[in-house]
């Protein structure tokens, strides 16, 4: 980050003052769409929206919670010369379906297996951002043989009391009327609200319109509603840390955390690190739950080694 645009860690660019274009060019508007269907017992036949760019070997790129595959946009050339990049919007995001059923971490764990069967690249490479990253762990729980390797970049997967108040909250309130109010007022406003950066002046109503798309929809809020409340439950959480204690995770891991996070704390890190002792551990100094936007040379990197070896 040059002087000119130097800020404190974290500090907003107010919402009025956000460019339309984003400061750093980056190649998105280069990627190829094609819309796919995949069918699951949970949720049937559902239409996704995936990107593609690169060349090489498959890799599949899995976004977090409220933001989509364009999240990815300032990692493609770095990885797209060495893979031929798989973009998903997971169900219930971005421009794909937003079907109305339960979307728990299993749930959308197995979208991204039926994408995999779909596109003929079992025993593909996968990169996981946020709740990505946590889906994508369950997802080699449930088949080993259809990811090969796992860069899980700093996601939730061991309930915090943050967590846990939340799920309290969404019990006790009328949540998803309170959601759907909140959001619904101003979508734009609410992504730049949420979305978190060490260097917050990598925003853009670029960015704005792209995360906001499925919540100016009355189904994209409700699908934004359900990956919170089912996608991160605690339960489902405790379910998974039980798991991770009593088997060997079976494929490679390499688990990537910045040292600053708002939104999911770095402990969170350290305590899947001590779950899976066999996994490799990397620490992003000054980058954040986003560090494939923030730090994307650094994150590159620290994964491509990782991704490399057979």
């Amino acid at each position: 980050m040059d002087s000119e645009h130097a800020r404190a860690p974290f500090q907003q660019v107010p919402f009025d003052e956000v460019p339309d274009a984003p400061r750093l060019p980056h190649r998105w508007a280069d990627t190829r769409r094609e819309d796919i269907t995949i069918s699951t017992p949970e949720l049937g036949s559902v239409r996704l929206a995936v990107r593609t760019f690169g060349s090489g070997p498959p890799l599949v790129l899995v976004h977090g919670l409220m933001t989509a595959g364009y999240s990815f946009r300032y990692v493609l050339e770095l990885l797209g010369a060495h893979f031929s990049l798989v973009i998903p919007d997971l169900p219930g995001a971005g421009h794909s379906d937003y079907p109305d059923v339960h979307l728990g971490p299993d749930v959308l764990a197995r979208s991204v297996l039926a994408l995999i069967e779909q596109r003929g690249i079992r025993g593909t490479r996968v990169i996981g951002n946020s709740m990505g990253g946590y889906v994508c762990m369950r997802a080699a729980l449930i088949d080993p043989a259809a990811i090969s390797r796992l860069v899980n970049l700093h996601s939730p997967g061991v309930a915090t009391a943050r967590m846990h108040a939340l799920r309290w909250a969404m019990k006790l309130l009328p949540s998803w009327t309170i959601v759907d109010r909140l959001v619904r007022r101003d979508p734009e406003r609410w992504v730049h609200k949420q979305v978190h950066y060490y260097d917050e002046t990598l925003k853009s109503r670029e960015e704005h319109r792209e995360f906001s798309t499925p919540l100016k929809l009355p189904a994209g809020r409700r699908g934004f509603y359900r990956h919170m409340r089912d996608g991160l439950d605690v339960r489902e959480m405790g379910k998974f840390v039980a798991q991770l204690r009593s088997t060997t995770f079976p494929i490679p891991l390499q688990l990537i955390y910045a040292d600053h996070d708002p939104v999911v704390p770095p402990i969170v890190g350290d305590k899947l690190r001590a779950l899976v002792p066999a996994a490799e551990f990397v620490q992003l100094k000054n980058a954040s739950h986003f560090a494939h936007v923030d730090a994307a040379s650094r994150f590159v990197d620290a994964a491509l080694p990782f991704l490399q070896a057979t």
